[in-house]
């Protein structure tokens, strides 16, 4: 059955729906498929130029069959900017597989939008609520934090997932800090009808 935050396999992975709307659903790979760095340089980068994006839309598309390419859809995705920091976020883009944005992360995990427009005062540069299990992910069977494409307090930044679940807002370096580079869990709209799972 296709519903939301059921679990189904596609290509070689296995995928959360996070939204269904009439054949299509928005899936997220369920577990962190690899670490890898926002870009190749600690320098303004926007997820319309990221290294990320450029290895989403080629080699890990092309790891599906010609088949299962069928079936995954091209979208224009909004880039907005950060709302805690105003930093931009860049054009909208054209996307096969994509990172979720702090929009969507907010929306489907629960629902974090009203916590998502908090300012900074405090210092409050996560957001921490109920949803947080939800929003937990593996990497070789260890929580581990994982990336946005948003951006976070500054144009090196990107915004991420903490280990625990929490919305970093403020977000982590695009290149050499922490060292261990960030979780990806990529996203894709997926053509359900026909497909048996």
């Amino acid at each position: 059955m296709i519903s939301k935050n059921n679990i189904l396999t596609f290509g070689a992975y296995h995928w959360r729906i996070l939204d269904v709307k009439e054949d299509t659903a928005l899936v997220i790979t369920k577990d962190i498929v690899e670490l890898r760095w926002y870009y190749n340089k600690f320098e303004e980068i926007t997820w319309a130029d990221c290294e990320i994006r450029n290895y989403l839309d080629h080699e890990f598309y092309n790891s599906f069959s010609e088949d299962e390419k069928k079936n995954i859809l091209t979208v224009t995705n909004e880039n907005n900017h950060n709302p805690w920091f105003s930093t931009e976020g860049g054009n909208e883009t054209i996307d096969k597989i994509f990172l979720l944005s702090l929009d969507e992360v907010c929306a489907y995990f629960g629902d974090s939008r009203e916590k998502k427009l908090w300012n900074k005062s405090a210092q409050r540069w996560q957001i921490e609520d109920e949803n947080n299990c939800f929003l937990q992910a593996k990497y070789e069977n260890e929580f581990h934090w994982w990336r946005l494409r948003s951006p976070g307090y500054y144009s090196r930044t990107s915004a991420s997932v903490s280990k625990n679940g929490c919305v970093y807002v403020r977000g982590n370096g695009v290149y050499g800090k922490p060292k261990d580079s960030g979780g990806i869990r990529p996203a894709l709209h997926l053509k359900i009808s026909g497909l048996t799972f």
